[in-house]
């Protein structure tokens, strides 16, 4: 019999990390959104992002407490174990700090343009619909490859959330069709979300020695090779909604590699507070 394979830890994380960061700031529209449709829309899209999290997290947490190597290095996070002292989904989301985490740096901006670390800005709907936009392109090429992978249980979690991602796709190229070709006003928004936004995707195909790994044994996706299909996505949207695709050059940020923005610490510090008030606390 073959051996069972399984996706390395940290390539589940990375996943799981990009759909629970995401999940946080879409659910900060949640009571704030421009129509109570977008509002619950919105919450919706959170919930699809916090169940894919949820299950990728518990998918690594079994793995972790499978083995001894992997339970020492995760032995730090003393919250939200289970009464036998195991890792759970919830030790892995609410105890780690910000260098553990491996989501795109693009996932945690705040939902405005380029500010100071400690500045406020009001939320901006263009970037928020321009970010989710730019992700789901992303991940409904990498879980259709993923739903191949040799790890039995990821592909599993693949096929579930490419249902999901289908739509947040649609929701958001429909709302940038809308702003883009709409007013000048919310044309000159969708622009200025876009210029922000997409020097921050040069990110998604530097790859990592984690991702190196899946590929090598079937269980990931290799991103760099749907650069193309990808591109071709957002030129198509773009096209429809008159939009200018920038050029884009200069620093390509490292969130999956642990090196965050000055606004991740503020998400977590956020996302995490309750949990790390009750560390043992049972819900």
């Amino acid at each position: 019999m073959a051996p069972t394979v399984h996706a390395p830890i940290d390539y589940l994380l990375h996943l799981a990390d990009n759909a629970l960061v995401l999940g946080q700031r879409n659910a900060e529209w949640c009571g704030h959104g421009p129509i109570l449709e977008e509002d619950l829309a919105l919450a919706n899209n959170s919930l699809d992002l916090l169940g894919q999290a949820r299950l990728l997290y518990q998918h690594a947490a079994s793995l972790i407490n499978a083995d001894s190597t992997e339970a020492a290095r995760f032995a730090h996070l003393q919250g939200a174990r289970s009464a036998d002292g195991a890792l759970t989904e919830d030790s892995l989301a609410y105890f780690r700090d910000t260098p553990e985490f491996r989501n795109f740096t693009l996932l945690e901006l705040p939902h405005h343009g380029p500010l100071a670390g400690t500045a406020a800005g009001e939320r901006d709907f263009a970037t928020t619909i321009t970010r989710n936009f730019l992700y789901s392109a992303l991940m409904v090429l990498v879980w259709d490859r993923l739903q191949t992978s040799a790890d039995a249980q990821l592909a599993a979690i693949a096929a579930k959330s490419l249902k999901e991602v289908r739509y947040h796709l649609r929701h958001a190229g429909d709302w940038l069709v809308r702003f883009g070709d709409g007013t000048d006003a919310s044309h000159a928004r969708a622009q200025a979300a876009l210029n922000h936004l997409l020097p921050y995707c040069q990110e998604f195909w530097i790859g990592s020695d984690t991702e190196t790994a899946a590929v090598q044994h079937g269980s990931g996706a290799n991103v760099a090779s749907l650069q193309a299909n990808w591109s071709a996505l957002l030129d198509e949207t773009l096209n429809e909604a008159t939009l200018q695709r920038p050029a884009v050059q200069g620093y390509v940020t490292q969130g999956q590699r642990g090196v965050h923005s000055e606004h991740m610490g503020f998400l977590l510090a956020e996302m995490q507070s309750l949990a790390r008030a009750h560390p043992q606390a049972v819900w």
